[in-house]
């Protein structure tokens, strides 16, 4: 059994169990679970190895690139600019942006953006992997391309393409990269041990991600949403271990952190807008996550989901929690966070051996279901 490091207040001893038996079949490699509730980081735990031959410890310290958990940081960064009027969700994009603008895109708004409902949730023109390096030419693309779908009908994955659209917002609206506003703006405020962009000397620090061995479903139909999303770039988690790729903004994909430092962002949004007595959201802004943008299912990921402001909405789908105003979003191969706004909790799973999921898998879920068995014996 993988000795598990790291702090568990009383109360939570389950968590840690959970934790430690994710490592009992041999799958699990290397990962952290961290819990920030009623603003105190109650669980702060780590175990395993950064390679799969289990040479190097993972500490206190090791970062991983998170995947789509990435996409939480990204809406904070949206939402406190909405919070301080720099923008309005209900703004059409080319207000901010007058070239998005072009092929029928100018009733597209900045909740449509945030919630998968754009339109583009891939790029018409074939791109490769390199392409993501260069925000310039990835958002160009897509300011000038016309939507897939009617926007704000339905919702289609922007897996990829979200990091671009809500990046240039922001870099239109404030002048910074998304990186460089989420670093000055909440990562440094915080301490928080987060980097959308990594600078060079945290590099070392960075495990390398484990890819999964299942691919892509077999016999996709090339003319769907899903392979025109997908497939272009397709991706290869290896891509990931390149110092390009980690020093890049991708602002959807390629954030590099630990459970504690998604767990002590992400709980902005379950604390109500403040942390550690800092303010970064009125109340009324976080509450705007809860507005319902889409529901139904999802024409990318092909299967039911509900979704607000950014992040998945608790469901029958998603039950990520025993009360109904919890939101979440999970990373490619297993990361997951979960805000919970009425018990006050953020949870945070992160990982570097994947799974197959495409926004998780059910590793963080025994943790989780011993946290909130915890909150009720409290």
């Amino acid at each position: 059994m993988v000795e598990v490091q790291g702090f568990v207040q009383p109360g939570f001893e389950s968590v840690k169990e959970a934790f430690a038996a994710n490592f009992a079949t041999d799958f699990e490699v290397g990962a952290s679970v961290a819990v920030m509730h009623r603003g105190k980081m109650v669980v702060d735990i780590w175990g395993g190895h950064t390679d799969i031959e289990r040479t190097t410890p993972w500490d206190e310290n090791t970062l991983i690139n998170v995947w789509s958990t990435t996409k939480t940081q990204m809406f904070l960064c949206v939402l406190i600019l909405a919070d301080e009027g720099k923008l309005s969700l209900d703004d059409p994009v080319a207000k901010h942006w007058p070239e998005f603008a072009a092929n029928g895109k100018e009733d597209v708004l900045v909740r449509h953006l945030m919630s998968h409902t754009s339109g583009l949730s891939g790029w018409e023109e074939t791109i490769v992997k390199t392409d993501l390096y260069d925000h310039e030419k990835c958002s160009s693309l897509l300011a000038a391309q016309a939507p897939w779908w009617e926007p704000g009908t339905k919702s289609g994955y922007h897996a990829m393409t979200q990091g671009y659209l809500l990046g240039e917002l922001v870099k239109r609206v404030t002048g910074m990269s998304l990186g460089n506003f989420f670093r000055s703006r909440v990562a440094e405020p915080l301490g928080a041990d987060f980097h959308i962009g990594v600078p060079a000397h945290v590099e070392e620090r960075i495990a390398s991600v484990i890819p999964a061995t299942q691919g892509l479903p077999p016999n996709v139909d090339a003319d769907s949403l899903f392979a025109r999303t997908m497939l272009n770039p397709k991706m290869d988690a290896r891509f990931s271990w390149t110092p390009e790729w980690r020093r890049c903004e991708s602002p959807a994909a390629n954030g590099q952190g630990n459970a504690r430092s998604v767990a002590l962002t992400q709980s902005i949004i379950s604390h109500g807008g403040s942390i550690n007595g800092q303010t970064f959201l009125s109340k009324e802004t976080v509450e705007k996550i809860f507005d319902v943008q889409a529901e139904g299912r999802d024409q990318v990921l092909m299967s039911p989901i509900k979704l607000g402001i950014g992040y998945g909405l608790k469901s029958r789908h998603s039950p990520i929690s025993p009360n109904e105003r919890a939101c979440f979003w999970g990373g490619w191969g297993g990361s997951l966070c979960v805000n919970d706004l009425e018990a006050e909790l953020t949870f945070a799973y992160v990982m570097n051996r994947m799974g197959d999921g495409t926004v998780g898998d059910n590793r963080a879920g025994g943790p989780l279901m011993a946290t909130f068995m915890s909150l009720a014996k409290l």
